[in-house]
């Protein structure tokens, strides 16, 4: 339970690190909230602060689901759990990561949308299914040129790869629980795009020049 309690409140804080709000300050002079969609997240940042604010923001976002995840894996070791409780923990991990970047306790709960610290997560779960989502997102994307639409597709083609790819997890836990766990970042990034599949079912979507 111990375990539990630390790999969710320091999942959740990692999370909390909004680096779009950090950089925009420090770069550009503007917190990234104030301009364009309001929305803390790359895309935002790609649009207001350009690229080189947005890709150092990426990868710092992508970074915080990979550190969640290895540190539910490093307690796992040191409360020496079996395998299927430490892929719980590294689950737990990568859930609550994503809500602190949606939710963070440090920025007002006024976060992103969760896809690139999402995209950490699964990439570090999975590199199989990780890199799929990728390339799949990204070819949704350059078809579309709406980032929401490549983000959303991939999140909800996760669960589904989880079901037949069954190799290449990081820790051996319970298959069905991997689906599970699939789902429910499915659930939390589509949710957080709610307002985004709104706009696209209207034809109303901003579309991003790549």
């Amino acid at each position: 339970m111990i375990s539990f309690i630390i790999v969710i409140v320091a999942s959740y804080l990692i999370g909390s690190i909004s680096f779009s709000v950090l950089f925009t300050k420090k770069f550009a002079g503007f917190d990234v909230r104030k301009r364009g969609s309001g929305n803390a997240g790359s895309t935002n940042v790609l649009r207001t602060a350009g690229k080189k604010v947005a890709i150092i923001t990426l990868i710092c976002d992508i970074l915080k689901g990979v550190i969640a995840v290895f540190f539910a894996i490093m307690i796992g070791n040191m409360f020496n759990v079996d395998d299927h409780t430490k892929a719980t923990l590294a689950e737990f991990a990568g859930i609550f990561v994503v809500i602190g970047h949606t939710f963070p306790i440090f920025f007002e709960f006024k976060g992103g949308k969760g896809v690139a610290t999402a995209l950490g997560v699964l990439l570090v779960f999975n590199w199989k299914i990780g890199l799929i989502c990728l390339i799949f997102a990204l070819i949704i994307m350059a078809i579309t040129k709406i980032v929401s639409l490549g983000s959303v597709s991939a999140a909800i083609l996760f669960p589904i790869l989880c079901i037949f790819i069954q190799q290449n997890y990081i820790v051996e836990g319970d298959h069905f629980s991997y689906i599970i766990f699939g789902l429910i970042m499915a659930l939390i990034v589509s949710f957080n795009h709610r307002e985004n599949i709104k706009r696209i079912m209207e034809g109303k979507e901003n579309k991003l020049k790549l």
